[in-house]
């Protein structure tokens, strides 16, 4: 019974961790359990009806996050909690079913709460509430809304926010808990939109007031889609707070402090941590290069716009590499490509090009440096060996493999990790 409802979970859990190989074994009574040899290896000892099992998850070619691995812990904590409740004869069916539709939602409220033992339901009923915002529209606009969830005194983070670009509504007597009945009037997500507005509140949730930036602007620089703004409240409002939001792709996003995601897409729980990044592009590229390639990659999977980046090797050859360019012989396509050549990216993503520059068709090169050495380039695709499953972009990325460390971003929001002709990991 156990396996079997673990193989209900299997896919769930494996998509989570990127890909990553997961499986559950029952141990000998008497036999020792193992421990990981290092971080590309999550090891869990489990209990069900007195028998003792082991969780496994490997990942050969790229470590396991504090991030990923306290998240698997919360998750198969919950497992074994839930299939106590379910374990009596002719349930195995809906076990599977309640496992399948909630064991996620469960581990992310649980992550979320953090040593909080009583206050898993009040963070469960905001992500169950938000998850059904996420299918309103309002005269065919997606709604939008979002929470800031503090962890510190009320009065430390308003006072905090005096020197901050964000005005203070207190409500006052009209304070409320939230409850499923919080957003029936389309003013709640309408006036207090995620965008320029947020809601506070306790991790019991009840809301205190709303914030609102004093300095309103169109939300579509890389900064405003991976919110950094956001980021910076975070450390205003006390260790283990966090921002949850609907956002403008119906989707539920939880912010984290470091740049870290949990991100509801496609109706599945997802991480976008950047220490994941920082693993793979490690000896590769530059650390400053990682920060500010991290965030834009976000932004151009959340705004829906595909892209190949190649960090190449030292001495590749970008003639083996390409096939031609996007631009042809156009001689303005190769004079704005001039124009950025042997820019670093961080310079590229402070004036806004980085993003122009990879939501462009075709790849682009950068250094170990992070310096861009071309973009546009088509890619001579005779480098990838046997079958690829997938369209011109993961063949472009399986080849591009090949010659150093490549990224993609699919149009429709995935981000994969590629080297020498495999994908390492997938998010989305």
């Amino acid at each position: 019974m156990p396996k079997t409802a673990f193989h209900a979970i299997e896919n769930s859990i494996s998509s989570f961790l990127g890909g990553a190989g997961v499986s559950l074994v029952e141990v000998k009574k008497g036999e020792e359990v193992p421990e990981a040899e290092d971080r590309r290896e999550i090891l869990v000892p489990l209990q069900f009806d007195d028998a003792p099992f082991l969780f496994r998850a490997i990942r050969d070619k790229l470590a396991f996050t504090t991030t990923e691995i306290s998240f698997v812990q919360e998750l198969l904590a919950a497992f074994e909690g839930l299939y106590g409740g379910f374990s009596a004869k002719g349930y195995a069916a809906h076990f599977r079913t309640a496992l399948l539709t909630s064991l996620t939602d469960i581990a992310v409220a649980r992550y979320l709460r953090g040593d909080r033992k009583g206050v898993f339901w009040p963070v469960e009923s905001l992500i169950q509430l938000l998850k059904n915002l996420s299918y309103q529209r309002y005269e065919g606009t997606p709604a939008t809304t979002g929470f800031l969830v503090y962890r510190s005194q009320l009065d430390d983070f308003i006072d905090s926010l005096k020197i901050s670009p964000y005005n203070w509504f207190d409500l006052g007597k009209e304070r409320q808990r939230i409850n499923a009945d919080f957003f029936r009037n389309p003013l709640t997500y309408r006036f207090v939109d995620g965008l320029r507005a947020l809601f506070v509140c306790d991790i019991q949730m009840n809301v205190k007031g709303t914030i609102q930036t004093g300095s309103p602007r169109p939300r579509k620089s890389d900064e405003q889609l991976a919110w950094s703004d956001t980021q910076a409240l975070l450390g205003k409002a006390g260790e283990a707070a966090f921002a949850i939001f609907v956002n403008e792709v119906s989707e539920v996003e939880v912010v984290l402090d470091g740049g870290r995601f949990l991100v509801w897409r496609k109706g599945a729980w997802g991480v976008y941590d950047p220490d994941i990044f920082r693993e793979f592009f490690v000896g590769k590229l530059d650390k400053r290069s990682v920060d500010d390639l991290v965030g834009t990659i976000y932004a151009l999977s959340k705004s829906r716009h595909g892209t190949v980046v190649l960090i190449a090797d030292d001495g590749t050859d970008l003639d083996a590499l390409r096939m031609g360019s996007v631009g042809g012989r156009d001689s303005l396509s190769r004079a704005l490509v001039e124009h950025v050549r042997g820019s670093r990216l961080g310079v590229l993503k402070r004036s806004g090009e980085l993003n122009r520059i990879l939501s462009s068709d075709g790849l682009t090169v950068i250094n170990r440096k992070g310096e861009l050495l071309d973009t546009g380039v088509i890619v001579d695709t005779s480098q990838v060996k046997g079958l690829v499953t997938g369209g011109g972009r993961t063949t472009a990325a399986n080849a591009a493999s090949h010659f150093g460390q490549v990224v993609k971003v699919s149009e429709d929001g995935p981000v994969e990790l590629y080297r020498a002709g495999k994908r390492l990991y997938r998010f989305g």
